[in-house]
């Protein structure tokens, strides 16, 4: 049997989005089955900055998109953000040690063929369309996450 992990990442914020996806590369490399489920703040990960489109969508949406994240390099810092100067220098002190922005986790973790999901509810209430979204996100329901969670060695929130 195939050790399986699964993250369900509710965060939206960079350095937390970091961890969930430096693990999910790390139990690849380890052939361990991954699974990320992105639930409400954790869908801003997984957005396509050149795809956002307010096509068919009502005001709040409309606000809402405009005012979100518009991807993996635009997340902020769950602490010491301070308008955007913490993320900078954290970013910075990144570049300085020569390691990966969170950009590349993700094209790694897709490369590695992590299986990514998304919320059905959560896209819908936060007004985020499917074509917005990375192509490897399957859009699915929380029983269907649950099922597979249940099946799996690890469970991890971030």
């Amino acid at each position: 049997m195939q050790d399986k992990m699964n993250l369900l990442m509710f965060s939206g914020e960079y350095d937390k989005a970091m961890a969930g996806l430096i693990l999910a590369n790390a139990a690849r490399e380890l052939d361990i089955e991954v699974t990320m489920f992105f639930a409400f703040w954790g869908l801003w990960l997984v957005r396509e900055p050149d795809k956002i489109s307010n096509e068919d969508k009502s005001l709040y949406e409309k606000m809402f998109s405009r005012f979100s994240p518009k991807g993996a390099e635009d997340l902020p810092l769950s602490n010491m953000n301070f308008s955007g100067l913490g993320k900078k220098l954290l970013v910075d002190m990144i570049d300085d040690h020569h390691a990966p922005h969170v950009i590349h986790f993700l094209k790694g973790a897709r490369k590695k063929h992590v299986k990514f999901y998304g919320c059905k509810l959560s896209l819908e209430i936060m007004g985020f369309k499917e074509e917005e979204l990375i192509p490897e996100l399957e859009i699915v329901d929380a029983k269907t996450y649950l099922k597979g969670a249940l099946q799996s060695n690890m469970q991890l929130f971030i």
